[in-house]
């Protein structure tokens, strides 16, 4: 997987892209990204705009770390019932 493009540059890309008469393949390639890279970014650019629905750059990032503290508390919970378990089981 090719390493990703820094915000500078994507932010650059999609400026150029919307100012640009050229056809969005056109910029891309003359930026050397493929044509369907620019448009997700052109897609992502008008969502968090507000120009278009979907969900947000911001309310991705808080989905992700909301997924990511939901595992951490089911691996505390089983952790904390096997833990129970093991003190309360006579040996």
């Amino acid at each position: 997987m090719p390493p990703a493009h820094p915000p500078e540059f994507r932010q650059r890309a999609i400026e150029l892209a919307r100012s640009s008469d050229k056809l969005v393949g056109q910029v891309a390639k003359g930026l050397g990204i493929s044509e369907s890279c620019l448009r997700n970014w052109l897609r992502r650019a008008d969502i968090d705009e507000g120009a278009r629905e979907g969900v947000t750059s911001a309310e991705r990032k808080e989905l992700a770390e909301l997924r990511q503290l939901e595992l951490e508390n089911e691996v505390l919970r089983k952790a904390a019932a096997y833990f129970a378990r093991e003190n309360v089981l006579p040996k």
